[in-house]
């Protein structure tokens, strides 16, 4: 019977992996939630005030709205500037270290691209029959 035994490079790989996996459950945790990706998608694209961004996205209450936008403010995703006005004014944009983010939003529209482009080659295949 062969003992088995983990070497050095086993152990950095597994060393590796376990860290990676921190990073990535650290990440998810700050941008997960049903509304969190499509706020700050559309903050990506400009400022918006808190109205605004209600009726940009279908379906999200007020209650849930201020939960998601609070959440993100405290990770440092967001950031809310209140102008001293009445009734106040409240502004929300996406902030220097929610930029990266770009890429992660241009890999989730190439892949529902590609995704929706396999769902219509079995159709198209179909229809030719």
């Amino acid at each position: 019977m062969q003992k088995m035994t983990c070497g050095t490079a086993d152990r950095d790989v597994l060393t590796n992996v376990a860290e990676l996996r921190s990073e990535i459950r650290r990440a998810f945790g700050v941008i997960t939630g049903k509304w969190k990706l499509e706020i700050l998608w559309l903050l990506k694209q400009r400022m918006h005030r808190f109205g605004e961004l209600r009726r940009s996205i279908p379906g999200i209450t007020q209650h849930m709205l201020t939960a998601q936008l609070r959440e993100l403010e405290a990770d440092g995703l967001v950031r809310r500037t209140i102008f001293p006005e009445v009734p106040p004014r409240v502004e929300y944009r996406i902030t220097p270290a929610a930029e990266g983010l770009e890429l992660v939003f241009e890999a989730i529209r190439n892949w529902s691209e590609l995704r929706h482009a396999a769902e219509e080659v079995p159709k198209t295949l179909s229809e030719a029959e």
